[in-house]
């Protein structure tokens, strides 16, 4: 499945990946995802071994780094078959291992950092986060305050970051510090954090409103000591390299909001057969079905720029532009797909019991992480010529 054997990726190859993907997932997850949501975790040092014995893990990456090599419409379909098994949190953790602490050491890395640490994730034997978020710099990445000085061979870090998922289990952290005095978006690096490391703990698991089934934490580092060794690529280039990192996060979630917006409709739309409301199905009323027919439209000019995206990045061209407008549009669709779900089943959509309450719960997410809205909007405007 390699990128040279599919320069036109070929449709049915594709569609036997989904048959095979789908299969595997309700096996490993779908069948499991109730129980996980009940716990508020899962155990990937269990899942992951076993998707990465499929390859999923590292689908994008290439086999000179332990990957399979493939076109990224198969990484699109994976996205999509996940939304299937209505398990955001488990989709989420996934995307952090594939898909946001790794893509940077693949890019980056020196092939001694990239053989104790991605081939290990790609294999699923390491679990993998990103530490990027602050407590006081959420969105405003250039604003964050952790920081190292070099002592002889060593990184001495301290500071704290929040919301990293996959937190409570993750062996290693694709950390982003300040290691120099220079201000704003200069001087920082992406470092390899251990986590066994003195000085580095993890001080909380945090509640959340949404994709319960992962866990997310907040950090603390205090004098912790990591090799210089460990930074991935240019030191003081940090800032630079998770902005190239974020954008294959932003393409993963505009992938993971066409799954679960095309998977919601759909059952939404049957519902509406099935749902008589003063005596006729209301799949006979103009207006819930216009919003959804609506809805749908929007779906499939967000799906259309996904597969722009994937042609244009594996051709080796720059995608920033689109996975901005693609992250800015998926959010706001979800949240109007999961908000129509729930109107229209009514009281049953409110329940607990029903999908739509931990779809809605779920759906507000991907407005918030990997860069707001707002932030969004800010990319676009400054591309746009904007002084703001």
């Amino acid at each position: 499945m390699t990128a040279d054997a599919h320069t036109n990726t070929d449709t049915e190859d594709i569609e036997e990946f989904r048959t095979s993907v789908r299969a595997i997932l309700d096996r490993e997850i779908a069948s499991r995802i109730d129980e996980w949501e009940a716990a508020g975790a899962f155990d990937a040092h269990e899942l992951f071994p076993r998707l990465a014995q499929h390859g999923l893990l590292g689908l994008g990456y290439s086999p000179e780094d332990g990957g399979e090599g493939a076109p990224l419409e198969y990484q699109m379909v994976l996205a999509e078959e996940l939304a299937r098994c209505s398990a955001a949190g488990v989709s989420m953790a996934i995307n952090v291992q594939m898909h946001m602490a790794t893509p940077s050491l693949a890019r980056f890395g020196t092939p001694e950092l990239k053989e104790a640490y991605l081939r290990p994730a790609l294999r699923g034997e390491q679990v993998a986060a990103i530490a990027v978020t602050e407590p006081d710099s959420g969105s405003d990445v250039a604003g964050l305050s952790t920081h190292a000085h070099r002592d002889g061979d060593d990184w001495v870090i301290t500071g704290q970051k929040i919301f990293i998922t996959n937190g409570a289990q993750a062996d290693w952290f694709c950390m982003l510090v300040r290691t120099s005095d220079e201000g704003g978006h200069r001087g920082m690096s992406q470092i390899i954090v251990p986590r066994d490391t003195p000085g580095f703990e993890v001080v909380r698991v945090l509640d959340k409103l949404g994709n319960r089934s992962s866990d997310t934490v907040e950090l603390r580092l205090e004098n912790a000591r990591v090799p210089v060794s460990n930074t991935i690529g240019t030191p003081g280039r940090g800032f630079q390299q998770q902005m190239q990192q974020f954008v294959i996060e932003r393409l993963s979630a505009c992938f993971s909001a066409a799954g679960s917006a095309g998977q919601a409709l759909q059952r939404t739309r049957e519902y509406l057969q099935t749902r008589t409301v003063f005596g006729a199905p209301l799949a006979t009323r103009q207006y819930p079905v216009f919003r959804l027919t609506e809805l749908s439209a929007q779906l499939d000019l967000l799906r259309a720029l996904n597969e722009k995206m994937c042609r244009k990045l594996n051709a080796g061209e720059d995608i920033t532009r689109e996975a901005t407008v693609g992250k800015l549009t998926a959010g706001r669709l979800l949240r109007e797909v999961a908000d129509a779900a729930v109107q229209y089943h009514g009281g049953l959509g409110y329940m607990e019991e029903n999908w739509t309450s931990r779809f809605y719960r779920d759906s507000r997410l991907i407005s918030i992480g990997g860069g707001a809205d707002e932030v969004m909007l800010q990319v676009l405007a400054k591309l746009d010529g904007y002084d703001l």
